[in-house]
């Protein structure tokens, strides 16, 4: 049973409107604080690719590089040793 109250009707009629507000927006609000959440990580997860492709890139080329570089020095090499027998 509530009690009579001193409060003039209009008031506690607002304060009940801007409950039952913010009651019927918070599944709102919620919702979308998941979507912003779900596209963050989504966000991220892509960012991450980007920068692993990016850097696989840079380490493929440097073994390529390296590959390059070890054909050409045994070239080097086996021309520099049969140069050596043959001025011996």
């Amino acid at each position: 049973m509530a009690f009579p109250t001193a409060v003039n009707s209009q008031i506690t009629d607002s304060i009940t409107q801007s409950n039952l507000q913010v009651l019927g927006t918070s599944p709102a609000v919620a919702l979308s604080n998941l979507y912003q959440a779900t596209a963050q990580a989504l966000a991220n997860a892509a960012h991450n690719a980007t920068s692993a492709q990016q850097q696989m890139y840079v380490t493929a080329q440097a073994a390529t590089t390296m590959g390059v570089s070890v054909l050409y020095s045994l070239d080097t090499a086996s021309t520099g040793i049969a140069t050596k027998s043959i001025l011996s």
